[in-house]
């Protein structure tokens, strides 16, 4: 999720601290108007069994919304201590690059 543009880990942030503040993925987008990183996961099929999912988007919104046109060792930093089993890694780099170009 997002705060005030600042990506945090939902699962150690309590609710209280944050009410009125947060932005999750259903925030950057709609299906009828997707975030250009939800539109660029799609198109490289970085998604698999969904567990990183959400906190690789919005990791990757937030360096994005800082940083528009990373290097793929920035982008690699950035999502260093979000964990993905099932190794979708160089497609989801691929789709943060790809977003970073529209």
């Amino acid at each position: 999720m997002h705060i005030d543009g600042v990506a945090i880990r939902s699962c150690v942030m309590p609710l209280s601290a944050v009410k009125g503040k947060v932005v999750t993925l259903e925030g950057l987008g709609s299906k009828a108007r997707p975030h250009p990183l939800q539109l660029a996961f799609i198109e490289e099929q970085a998604v698999q069994c969904g567990y990183c999912i959400n906190g690789m988007i919005m990791q990757s919104a937030a360096l994005l919304a800082r940083t528009p046109k990373p290097t793929e060792e920035q982008i690699r930093q950035e999502l260093a201590a979000n964990l993905c089993r099932c190794g979708t890694h160089l497609r989801i780099v691929r789709a943060v690059q790809r977003a970073a170009e529209t």
